[in-house]
């Protein structure tokens, strides 16, 4: 719609590959392309794009200061910054941490997913402070995401998707039983679904 030059990351060979192949068939193989590659260490030049996206990525990155880096380093001057992730809730300012049972929530849908220890809304906006860019914004898109979890539990419990479920192998049984842990912790207010957005400020001549 734009004629935008896309370039998408992710380390599964899999997901690059379908990505490509979707492309394809759209006819936007020219447009369009994805690799391979850590998000922590992108193989791009510094300011190549007007526009950097990641879409529920940031929960899956163990260094957040490192993967906000990449982040910014990627964008061009004047560039957008969008970061989708889930978030745990932001403290109050009597706290120093999260509960001890909030704790235990999350340290077992981390168990159930391959997630590395989350961090708060508030956590990335320091993060994206630091770098001194512009128009940061923050939204909580949680009680528009949180009926999708029963929604899966209940696709899941149909005659097909049941079995489809058993086909699909251990690691992904084991994170459908983590779904009913997702479930409280929207309910407890622990999870958020969180979309941030800011600006690069442009490069200035003297």
């Amino acid at each position: 719609k734009y004629g935008a030059n896309c370039k998408g990351i992710t380390l599964s060979p899999v997901q690059a590959q379908r990505a490509n192949t979707l492309a394809a068939a759209q006819g936007l193989a020219n447009k369009a392309s994805f690799q391979v590659a850590d998000a922590l260490a992108q193989p791009f030049p510094d300011g190549q794009f007007d526009l950097v996206w990641s879409m529920e990525s940031g929960e899956h990155m163990p260094d957040k200061a490192k993967f906000v880096d990449e982040l910014v380093r990627v964008a061009a001057p004047g560039a957008t910054i969008i970061l989708v992730t889930w978030c745990h809730r932001d403290l109050g300012a009597s706290e120093r941490s999260l509960q001890p049972d909030e704790k235990k929530l999350l340290d077992k849908i981390c168990s159930a997913f391959y997630l590395p220890a989350w961090c708060s809304t508030a956590d990335y906006l320091k993060l994206f402070e630091s770098y001194s860019l512009e128009d940061i914004k923050a939204e909580d898109w949680s009680p528009y995401v949180a009926p999708f979890w029963p929604a899966v539990i209940r696709s899941a419990l149909t005659f097909k998707g049941f079995f489809s479920l058993l086909r699909t192998g251990t690691k992904t049984i084991r994170g459908a039983l983590a779904m009913p842990l997702m479930i409280r912790g929207f309910k407890k207010d622990l999870i958020k679904y969180s979309v941030i957005t800011c600006r690069k400020p442009e490069e200035t001549t003297v």
